[in-house]
Order: C-alpha cells, then structure tokens, then sequence
C-alpha cells in the first residue's frame, strides 16, 4: 500500500474524537490548532478536555458513543482505551464515508497521525504507515534539532516577501529565481548572522 501525503484544511470542518482520555487529548490538541470543529463523545473525561470543554474550544457531550455520532462529520477519531469499540466506530464511519482513524490499530485506519515537526506555518510530517511510530518519532526529534524555531519567523518573512511579489508585474523566471535564492541555505545562514549582530549590540 502506498500512502498518498497531503495537509488538509479543516477549519470549519466538524470532526469527531471519541474517547477523552491521554490518548484522545493528544489527538485533540493537535485539532485545535486547525480551528477545526471538534465534537467529543465519552462517558468519562479527564480534566484537561472538560476545561477545553469550559472554554467552549470544544463541543463535548459526556456520554457513550451513538453511531448517530458521526453525521455530518468530517473526520473521525476513535480513540477509546476498547480495542473493539475502536473497530466499531471505523466500520460505522465506513459506512457513512467519514475519513477515520483507530488509534494503535493501523488495520482500521483511513488516515495516520505523522509524526510532525512544527516551526510556524513549517510543517515537516513522518509517516511509516503505521509500521513503526517510534522510528517516526526519533526522525522527529532529529529533524527537530536540524530545523530549529528560527525558522518560524524566517517562512513568515518567505510568505510576506511571496506575496508582495506576486502583486507587482514581473518576469516569471526572475521571480522564480529570486524566491529560490531567498529559500536557500545561503540566505537563512546570511539572516541568522545579521539577527546574531543586532542581538550582540543590544
């Protein structure tokens, strides 16, 4: 099987987690900063999700799952601590169409969480297609160290520089050229020296 890569734009988008428990608050978490619309189903709820719930970042209904639960919706997460119940939310999300995926159970997955190295609107995501998560995570933490939290700001100057190009009438290769020059190794070791200047003379 091969996996097709791809980021996908879910804001505004309902998307279900089912479960509330370490596993689901991880996968949640990291749906809050889509400005996804997250639904939450589970009878029990650890502290954390219910004050998401609190602060309305969340819509949390604290009961057992329904499979009524996954109309309308999106994408699914089934990220109970019941390895059958986790099976019985992908079957019915099947039926229904919704993307989802069974936490720890890759036989029942539509979609798999990579592993991601976040600077800013960076994202660098590894995938081993569910066979082995902790080589996903060691390549994580090296990248890490390898694409440092500068670089957050240096993409955010990137994008600004982009689109001011592109409102002014010029030479489709010129600009090309001069995006690639301005992405280069060069070009963030030359920043990184100025920035390293101006901070010495402070």
């Amino acid at each position: 099987m091969s996996l097709f890569p791809m980021f996908l734009k879910l804001e505004g988008r309902h998307s279900l987690v089912v479960g509330a428990g370490k596993i689901a608050e991880s996968k949640i978490e990291s749906l809050l900063v889509t400005e996804a619309r997250i639904h939450v189903v589970a009878p029990q709820v650890n502290d954390k999700i219910a004050g998401w719930a609190r602060q309305k970042l969340i819509n949390l209904n604290q009961r057992e799952f329904q499979p009524s639960d996954l109309e309308g919706m999106f994408i699914a997460i089934a990220a109970t601590s019941s390895r059958d119940l986790n099976e019985t939310i992908f079957r019915e999300a099947q039926r229904r169409k919704v993307l989802c995926n069974a936490v720890d159970d890759p036989e029942h997955c539509h979609f798999y969480y990579p592993a991601v190295v976040r600077r800013g609107d960076l994202q660098i995501a590894i995938s081993t297609a569910g066979r082995s998560p902790a080589l996903a995570q060691r390549l994580r933490r090296e990248l890490e160290t390898q694409y440092r939290p500068e670089y957050a700001d240096w993409v955010s100057q990137l994008g600004s520089i982009r689109e001011n190009l592109f409102k002014v009438e010029e030479d489709p290769e010129k600009r090309r050229r001069l995006l690639h020059d301005m992405a280069s190794r060069e070009a963030f070791a030359a920043r990184n020296s100025v920035n390293q200047e101006k901070s010495n003379e402070r």
